[in-house]
């Protein structure tokens, strides 16, 4: 798999975040994707950049353009130091929300992404990556 492009975005205020939807976009455009699945990762961007500041206290976002000769990708990695994710899959599902929200950030993000992985720990932080494909 080679890393055509490569990126790490900081998410510390809320103009971070339009930042972020900005440059996946832009990266989703070069790597093929339709109008759709532009929407669909920008919007699943747009939620975990959400997340990482509001409920991580900020941190950051690799973005990774990806092409493995078979087919190019979006790999977004979210991390911040926060206070973690005490039950992931509670954090998961629909309606779950500590932050007066729908609960749909989290089950959202994966259910537009073609790859997601969390990793929490309570006290330590939270590493969400998705990616798509084309």
């Amino acid at each position: 798999m080679a890393i055509v492009q490569d990126e790490i975005l900081g998410i510390r205020s809320p103009e971070d975040i339009v930042q972020v939807r900005r440059v996946v976009r832009e990266w989703s455009i070069a790597s093929g994707f339709s109008l759709v699945e532009q929407t669909k990762l920008v919007t699943a961007a747009s939620e975990l950049a959400r997340n990482t500041l509001m409920y991580g206290g900020g941190g950051e976002v690799q973005v990774q353009r990806l092409n493995d000769d078979q087919r190019r990708g979006v790999r977004l990695e979210f991390r911040d130091k926060g206070p973690g994710i005490p039950d992931i899959e509670r954090a998961l599902r629909d309606g779950y929300t500590t932050g007066g929200g729908l609960g749909l950030g989290l089950g959202g993000a994966r259910r537009l992404a073609n790859d997601f992985d969390i990793q929490s720990e309570p006290g330590q932080g939270t590493i969400v990556t998705i990616a798509r494909w084309k």
